[in-house]
């Protein structure tokens, strides 16, 4: 057994191997999609054999889990460092948007089309979790000021009685409208924007996404 903190060469081995079939398969997804992943066709390029390659993860199930996994703790530690610095909710939405844009497989892994017949084990929700924990942080003080505006909406009264979505957040019905808001809407143009349907229509997709911001921002 390994000594706590250092790893034996077998272990290194393994990891440097892990790591390559998950960067042989980001390039799969990037070609074919998810659901076209295929262990075999990994193990082919390379050079193993499909038996020798499921030492390292058992099925397609599992490597789709690990990148989904993977994906989303990048995210979490994207906008919670984001938040750690300072930044409202405005500066959240410009993370996401710079986090999507530099990976754009990545972000449809976990945003877009669901991968037929797979499903993600409890963990993963857990880290998605802490994504909407970090957002509904960032939107109370924004919520605060537009409570004492008065600025209430049917939503708010709706959600206050249907928050499952939130976890266990104590977030306030503004912030809860706030979050929802923010979420379904900057999640629209960067799915729009990332796969493609801006092309050729003549503006500039981070404009608009500016303005998005603009108006969810009190």
């Amino acid at each position: 057994m390994a000594t706590a903190g250092k790893e034996t060469p077998r272990e290194r081995y393994r990891a440097q191997l892990r790591a390559e079939i998950k960067e042989r398969a980001w390039e799969q997804i990037a070609a074919a999609g998810a659901p076209g992943l295929s262990l075999n066709a990994i193990a082919k390029q390379m050079g193993m054999s499909g038996p020798a390659l499921y030492r390292y993860f058992a099925s397609r199930d599992e490597l789709i889990t690990e990148l989904i996994r993977d994906a989303y703790r990048s995210l979490a530690d994207t906008l919670r460092a984001a938040a750690a610095s300072g930044a409202d909710l405005g500066g959240l939405g410009r993370a996401l948007r710079a986090w999507a844009l530099e990976d754009p497989q990545r972000y449809f892994l976990i945003y877009g089309t669901p991968v037929p017949g797979y499903h993600a084990p409890a963990d993963i929700t857990m880290i998605a979790s802490e994504i909407m924990d970090a957002l509904l942080d960032t939107a109370q003080p924004a919520a605060d000021a537009a409570a004492a505006a008065g600025q209430d909406t049917p939503l708010e009264a709706h959600l206050a009685g249907h928050r499952q979505w939130a976890g266990g957040h104590p977030a306030s019905p503004t912030a809860l409208r706030l979050a929802l808001h923010f979420w379904t809407r900057l999640h629209g143009a960067l799915s729009l924007e990332l796969a493609g349907h801006f092309t050729g229509m003549g503006f500039d997709p981070a404009e608009l996404y500016e303005d998005e911001l603009r108006h969810l921002t009190p």
